[in-house]
């Protein structure tokens, strides 16, 4: 039980590391012309930018696959990718850009940290001008609240 905990909990953590190099170093790069599709306006519900969704998706479904027969880390790994990718799209497709208005703003000073590093992410609609590249992984600075 703890080692399925262990590599459930290493799976999302290696998903929101990996996901921020890829979306640092290939969505803001050779992938831009598929991911610009994320940072410029559309009335459209989906756009070319969820194939990375599909992709990543898919990585969870072979590694739960390939382990379900003896629910070994494959399976857990597999598990762990997925709760980030459920977690990625309530936050950031529900509640950040509102997709699908299911959710309130955020009230919360942790929820709304990763609002605004978002926010500051998609101030710029150019590929190198982006910052804050990751869902959790976001500088201290947008944790910071107004002094009062």
């Amino acid at each position: 039980m703890i080692e399925a905990i262990g590599f459930t909990i290493l799976g999302f953590v290696l998903m929101e590391i990996s996901g921020w190099a890829i979306h640092k170093y290939l969505m803001h790069g050779p992938l831009w012309m598929i991911h610009k599709t994320h940072h410029k306006h559309s009335d459209s519900f989906l756009e070319l930018n969820d194939l990375f969704s599909l992709l990543f998706g898919s990585v969870a479904v072979l590694l739960i696959f390939l382990g379900i027969g003896k629910l070994d880390y494959r399976f857990w790994l597999g598990i762990g990718i997925s709760l980030y990718g459920l977690l990625y799209f309530l936050l950031h497709d529900i509640l950040i850009h509102r997709r699908i208005k299911w959710l309130d703003w955020p009230k919360s000073s942790f929820l709304q940290g990763i609002f605004k590093a978002h926010q500051a992410h998609h101030y710029s609609d150019k590929k190198d001008d982006a910052v804050s590249f990751g869902l959790f992984l976001v500088p201290k600075k947008y944790f910071k609240t107004k002094d009062r």
